[in-house]
């Protein structure tokens, strides 16, 4: 109140010990708050000719995936101006209530109520209104809805524009129309509206991945039947005359046709059409980043926030709060206060580093665990499924092999580690930046999603990783085996590669993500209001204000749009780093985000309170973070194509060890590369040779084969590296170089074609800067004239009408 403040108690009529408070923010505090905040308002009406669309003939096609026109239109675009007080004519000013927006009333009154000291002992001020939410003496305090979201409002003058936006947006008949983007800025603020906008663009691009990544599968489909190498492990004279060493101590023998069906599925997967689909997601995304740039950029000239980092950011409360030591600004000279010392900031530092450290660590040694788990299980299930008959499986008998299975529940049980290991690791997060303190609420932002994204990057990725680049890598053959902690013998991939366990991970953990987000996001704040509505079903909802019906709705995240962003982001990663082993993640992608955008407009609009509006100027950290994943997604894919999968030792083969001096063909051909690819071990050479003991192999075979390019048992140089395995790796290391390198040059060439800015946002900006002088300054100067005028004047006068006495 003491700060200009109008406050307005109203008992609650649900509750009786439940008071709302109202605030009422006056014409001079808005005005003085606005200046305080740099808000920027209209000067003139923008005067530009914008550029016609190339849909524009179109627009009979186009007009139905728009928000109706009837409904939400148009706004007049302006050209603006940060706010001063004293220069209120020479803004575009109509009328008082109107010309702040809701959203920036909503911003001034957060700012003040942040501020505002209510306690006062000595040297100890306690301020704002967090720490009172905090104690518990308010238990809510949010900006009010303008009307219920399914019905319009019937007080006058009331624009409705949550109806609007439930209509037009959040309801899911509007599920294939564009955002009424301008709208979501108006009514949540530049945050919210920046984070549906860069949302909204991501699903445009994904379409064409999608497509693209549809089209490799199906063509992976398609020629899975006609697969040389895929033949040969199902015909019965080949893949049925090939017994496969063990897999494990305790582990039988197995002819290798049994795997008949999962090499024709790694065949869908592993084809040249994946090698095009890898090159082109690494265009794709580069196109993506520098895109969303000159969007970005539209952006933030049309909802003012061009300047918004170069203005003064004002320091959090809580920061405020710690100032208690003095230091000089070295770039104003003005002394300021500051809550730690240079060396004190260091420590903080540092212990923010050491506990984000630590819990890396935490998880990789949780990854650890998996692997032990898996080939404990592998054991396990390698000595019961070959023993067992599967008549209740029967569809998917086929399918359940030792691999598969132990994949499988792998997954699982890391897909339910990383949700637990989240859940802790967010309180810890929070913890650790709030003791470093960070100035302002853009640093404190972006220092905890650096935190949290290092976590989920370790959490999600570390076992998709393991498979692709780990697993089955450093195996030894069967007469020596490496061992992990001593007992347990590391894995080894399928004799197809671990590709299509790779695939398995990523559909496990992207599906069950999508679902366990879904749940959270809809399901949870649906029943939280039914129940709250179910408790205080006392008085009628018609009778209960708009502020009692607010209060029922669930409060928004402390963390704002931190999860919406990490998901997508997390999501991203899965799509670019790995899609070399799944081409549909962009398909799977496309269909959740395509609910994704509806399920976050739904629940923003209809079961949250409103937000308090904030300015954002771009998406923040997530966008160097976007740009480090493209970087890196173009080594994991290089790498997966040349190490997960098997298609540069197919390609070796086919080119030089099927014909002549190595192979026996006559032309280049794929036939043979089976027998070619496996190694042959003498089961004599066994340490233990009463292990391989199976009724369903010949009593009468006296070598096993194995996955490997090694010599022959009587060999001068047996079970030692042959040419072909060099061959191979000089190949892997030659096509990551060559694809790296064509990869980043086509990246490095389209960004620096592709301006960050369109040159019609640059002449817009300009033309609006030439304004803002010629109004609020030049018009300064020409009053400063005319009263230097007046003034010669007045001297003009005096000294004639002094002459004139003279004379007289």
């Amino acid at each position: 109140m003491k700060m200009g403040v109008e406050l307005e108690a109203t008992p609650s009529v649900v509750d009786d010990k439940l008071t709302f408070l109202k605030i009422h923010m006056p014409w001079d505090v808005l005005c003085t708050y606005a200046e305080v905040l740099h808000i920027k308002l209209p000067i003139q009406v923008n005067d530009l000719s914008s550029r016609p669309s190339p849909w524009r003939y179109l627009s009979w096609i186009t007009k139905p995936f728009y928000p109706n026109e009837d409904l939400i239109r148009k706004e007049t675009e302006f050209f603006t101006a940060p706010f001063e007080k004293d220069r209120l004519d020479y803004f575009y000013f109509k009328d008082r209530d109107i010309f702040f927006t809701p959203s920036m009333r909503s911003r001034m009154a957060y700012y003040i109520l942040s501020r505002a000291p209510y306690e006062i002992k000595g040297s100890i001020k306690k301020f704002g209104m967090n720490k009172l939410l905090d104690g518990g003496v308010y238990k809510a305090a949010y900006p009010l809805h303008d009307c219920r979201f399914n019905v319009k409002s019937s007080e006058e003058g009331c624009p409705n524009e949550r109806y609007l936006l439930y209509e037009e947006w959040a309801h899911p008949k509007s599920f294939y129309k564009m955002q009424p983007l301008d709208l979501i800025r108006k009514y949540y603020g530049e945050k919210i509206g920046i984070y549906f906008a860069w949302l909204g663009f991501y699903t445009l691009m994904l379409a064409l991945a999608a497509a693209v990544g549809l089209g490799c599968f199906i063509y992976g489909y398609t020629t899975q039947d006609i697969s040389t190498w895929s033949k040969e492990v199902c015909d019965p004279n080949i893949g049925g005359k090939l017994v496969m060493c063990p897999q494990c101590d305790t582990c039988q023998s197995w002819r290798l046709n049994s795997t008949c069906d999962t090499s024709k599925k790694l065949c869908i997967f592993d084809s040249f059409g994946t090698l095009v689909f890898a090159v082109f997601m690494a265009v794709w995304v580069t196109l993506f980043l520098e895109f969303w740039k000159r969007y970005q950029a539209e952006l933030e000239y049309e909802w003012d926030t061009v300047e918004f980092l170069e203005q003064e950011e004002p320091p959090r409360p809580e920061y405020e709060a710690k100032c208690v030591y003095e230091r000089k600004n070295p770039v104003t000279g003005v002394k300021e206060k500051v809550p730690y010392t240079a060396c004190g900031r260091c420590v903080r530092v540092s212990i923010g580093m050491g506990t984000v450290l630590f819990w890396i660590m935490l998880i990789l040694a949780s990854i650890v665990a998996i692997t032990v788990y898996r080939l404990a299980v592998f054991i396990t299930f390698s000595s019961k499924l070959r023993n067992t008959d599967l008549k209740d499986l029967e569809p998917l008998k086929e399918y359940v092999t030792p691999q598969m299975a132990t994949s499988v529940t792998a997954s699982v049980i890391s897909f339910v580690v990383i949700m637990i290991l989240n859940v802790l690791y967010e309180r810890v997060a929070i913890w650790i930046t709030d003791f470093e303190l960070p100035r302002t609420k853009t640093d404190y932002e972006n220092s905890l999603t650096l935190k949290m994204f290092l976590f989920q990057f370790v959490n999600y990725y570390s076992s998709c990783f393991y498979i692709a680049f780990a697993k089955g890598k450093a195996v030894g053959f069967p007469g020596k085996p490496v061992y992990l902690l001593g007992k347990y013998r590391n894995e080894e991939c399928d004799p197809g590669g671990c590709l299509i366990e790779l695939t398995t991970q990523l559909a496990i953990i992207m599906g069950g993500k999508a679902i366990w987000n879904n749940i959270q996001e809809v399901l949870l704040p649906w029943v939280k209001n039914l129940i709250f509505r179910h408790c205080s079903s006392a008085a009628s909802e018609k009778v209960i204000p708009r502020w009692e019906q607010d209060y029922q709705l669930q409060p928004s995240s402390k963390l704002g749009l931190f999860y919406e962003y990490l998901e997508m982001v997390i999501q991203f990663g899965f799509v670019t780093l790995f899609v070399a082993s799944f081409p549909l993640a962009p398909v799977l992608a496309l269909i959740n985000n395509l609910a994704e955008i509806r399920v976050d407009a739904w629940k923003t609009t209809t079961q949250f309170r409103r937000i308090v509006p904030e300015k954002a100027q771009d998406i923040g950290a997530w966008q160097p973070i976007l740009q480090g994943i493209a970087i890196l997604a173009v080594a994991t894919n290089a790498m997966i194509i040349a190490f997960t999968s098997d298609m540069i030792p197919r390609l070796v083969y086919y080119w030089s060890f099927s014909v002549y001096p190595y192979g026996d063909h006559p032309d280049h051909t794929m036939q043979g590369y089976i027998n070619s690819s496996l190694s042959v071990f003498n089961i004599s050479d066994f340490p233990r040779s009463s292990l391989l003991t199976n009724t369903s192999v010949p009593l009468n075979f006296t070598t096993c084969r194995y996955r490997d390019f090694r010599f022959p048992p009587g060999h001068p140089r047996q079970y030692e590296h042959n040419v072909y395995y060099w061959h191979v790796n000089a190949a892997k290391m030659a096509f990551i170089i060559v694809v790296e390198h064509i990869v980043y040059l086509t990246k490095f060439i389209l960004s620096y074609v592709i301006p960050d800015v369109p040159y019609a946002v640059k002449e817009q900006i300009k033309r609006e800067k030439y304004l803002t002088q010629v109004i609020l300054h030049e018009t300064n100067l020409k009053l400063v004239t005319r009263r230097l005028k007046n003034g010669d004047d007045e001297i003009l006068s005096n000294e004639e009408a002094k002459v004139t006495k003279e004379e007289m």
